[in-house]
């Protein structure tokens, strides 16, 4: 069961995130500004979750896309969001932390 919610909340595939990123991911972070200028991956944009419907224009063309918040939770409704959508290629990377360690090791 601690995988289920591993999987659900970190993002689980951490070697399809890897490679995601490594071959240039579209990273988002959806928290607030306030805890995004806190702190970040590097390279990530912010479009906070509440403010996807009126941003989706930025996510056409990309090829895969990584979402992630504070602790997996924004970023899973973040990722259902965007493939109700019709965007099929999203990722859930789960905390920012967890993406930043990531964008470090490619």
């Amino acid at each position: 069961m601690f995988d289920f919610f591993k999987s659900m909340f970190s993002g689980g595939d951490q070697e399809g995130l890897k490679q995601a990123i490594s071959q240039g991911a579209f990273l988002v972070d959806v928290r607030t500004p306030e805890e995004f200028s806190g702190g970040s991956a590097k390279g990530a944009v912010n479009i906070p979750l509440g403010n996807l419907p009126n941003q989706l224009s930025k996510f056409k063309g990309k090829n895969t896309i990584v979402v992630f918040c504070r602790s997996g939770n924004r970023s899973s409704q973040a990722k259902s969001f965007l493939e109700q959508n019709g965007y099929k290629n999203v990722i859930n990377g789960g905390t920012w932390e967890n993406v930043s360690v990531m964008v470090n090791a490619k």
